[in-house]
């Protein structure tokens, strides 16, 4: 019996352990060009997580993507237990591929202790169960794109998403750099609280660099249009679960230089800012005879 999804993502982010602070991590082809940034990044949180030896909750994560990764090699992950203090610890971890770092990953972690406490609110927007899904793209129009294109937008992936304002990826229009859209893992996990801050650091990725294009009217399915993610933050604020529905706030405040920035808010159904994000990336419109770099999409 093939296995569901969920059930991939889940063995893709429970790496083999070769030494004590050692990993190596195996990729899963979801359509895009390279490895997906988003899976190394909950690969590299994993692999932190399992060098921990008291009871201490991720609390950020900074990471820069070196390399693009090979789909076909596995990816090694070596920790540094770099401090562990009264109420912090952090490790650093580099994931490794062909004898390259291809990926830097810096973690701190943080005992649970009472402070004073703020948030902004919540964005209004529909809830998710009044947003109908998105519709499949007609046969017509999937035959004319390329074969990874195809792959990337007929898989049926771990994550449900629901755009609060869709957008036509293949005839993109201009507008303002915002979006929010509801995301959920499409079937119930365990309780673990490691599971799902590596699964949300693995959704994290999604939809964040895609939001710089906005203004400009392009997109990654664009043949001329490379894009590949430079680097990402993400600060988990508060418990929840990566199997019920999240809103994920993102806007752009900046493109320039062949780079743009997008921020990330995650919310709970129930308004609670769990969690954020930052993230830069390249962006390059090539002239349209040179299409080399852009047969397949690079982010999501």
């Amino acid at each position: 019996m093939t296995a569901s999804p969920v059930s991939e993502l889940i063995e893709l982010l429970s790496l083999e352990r070769l030494e004590d602070n050692l990993f190596r991590g195996q990729s899963r082809d979801i359509g895009t060009k390279y490895v997906f940034g988003g899976q190394v990044l909950g690969q590299a949180l994993s692999a932190a997580q399992a060098t921990l030896d008291t009871a201490r909750a991720a609390h950020s994560l900074h990471a820069y993507f070196l390399k693009a990764g090979d789909i076909e090699a596995p990816i090694v992950y070596q920790a540094d237990r770099t401090r562990d203090g009264g109420s912090f610890s952090v490790r650093r971890v580099t994931a490794i591929q062909h004898g390259q770092p291809i990926f830097f990953l810096a973690a701190s972690f943080h005992e649970d202790q009472p402070g004073a406490e703020h948030q902004l609110s919540m964005p209004e927007v529909p809830k998710p169960e009044d947003i109908a899904p998105a519709p499949a793209v007609p046969a017509e129009v999937m035959a004319t794109l390329p074969n990874k294109v195809q792959r990337w937008l007929s898989r049926q992936g771990p994550f449900e998403f629901r755009h609060v304002y869709p957008r036509d990826e293949l005839n993109p229009p201009k507008r303002p750099p915002f979006q929010q859209v509801w995301f959920r893992l499409s079937e119930a996990v365990g309780d673990a609280p490691e599971l799902h801050r590596a699964l949300l650091a693995y959704a994290s990725d999604f939809h964040l660099l895609g939001t710089t294009t906005f203004p400009h009217g392009i997109s990654y399915y664009q043949p001329n249009v490379q894009m590949a993610s430079l680097d990402h933050a993400l600060w988990f604020h508060r418990p929840f679960r990566a199997d019920d529905w999240l809103l994920y706030s993102i806007d752009s405040p900046s493109a320039q230089g062949a780079r743009g920035l997008a921020r990330g808010q995650i919310f709970d159904r129930h308004g609670h800012l769990v969690a954020s994000s930052t993230q830069e990336g390249l962006i390059r419109v090539m002239p349209a005879q040179d299409t080399t770099a852009g047969q397949a999409p690079a982010k999501g």
